[in-house]
């Protein structure tokens, strides 16, 4: 989930962050009642390492202190994914504007891994930043490492832009790679196949 916080909060990016409902997910705002799991899924050095801006470890603390920080938020959005069928918190993603435009983000917790969730969550995302905004481009990036999110990555049509480096709580100074959707290649993929793992 993106929480950077050198982000301008001063509303010039703003965008309207509606529930979204999925096949499988509802993505609404992450609220009080989500503390407990949170905590529980982000607390895995695995997630956390992937991230730049999740500590680790990661407990209840963090999680209230999160979920109070997003619902104070006057740029980008911040979405707790849950199932639902049952409502089961699952994971996090959102869209944030940052000095090079906007970039998706999105974290899965590892029971959840494989289902195609985090593909799901990124499409949704991706049709929300290109319907709500007029930018031109989505940025996404991923650790060199995380062969799970850069098959995510291509599977929403983004393009290999670069290489280049980030400070992670976690895991410290990592490289990542970078990705670009532009909206043309928006427009052509609009009707997404249906995420599978």
């Amino acid at each position: 989930m993106i929480e950077d916080e050198d982000v301008t909060e001063d509303g010039s990016h703003s965008i309207r962050c509606p529930v979204l409902v999925t096949e499988r997910l509802v993505m609404r705002p992450p609220h009080t009642d989500d503390a407990v799991e949170m905590a529980q899924l982000a607390n895995n050095r695995r997630v956390a390492d992937m991230l730049s801006r999740m500590p680790h470890p990661y407990g209840k603390a963090e999680a209230h202190d999160f979920i109070e920080r997003t619902a104070k938020r006057v740029t980008g959005c911040a979405y707790a994914l849950a199932l639902a069928d049952n409502g089961a918190f699952v994971g996090g993603a959102g869209l944030d504007f940052r000095q090079h435009g906007l970039e998706l983000g999105y974290w899965v917790g590892e029971p959840y891994w494989g289902n195609g969730y985090a593909t799901e969550a990124a499409h949704a995302l991706i049709d929300l930043a290109f319907r709500a905004t007029e930018v031109e481009h989505v940025h996404a990036s991923c650790r060199v490492v995380n062969s799970a999110s850069r098959r995510v990555i291509h599977k929403c049509g983004f393009q290999y832009v670069g290489q280049g480096m980030i400070d992670s709580i976690s895991a410290g100074r990592v490289p990542v790679e970078r990705y670009s959707l532009d909206r043309k290649t928006w427009v052509s993929l609009r009707t997404w196949a249906p995420a599978k793992s």
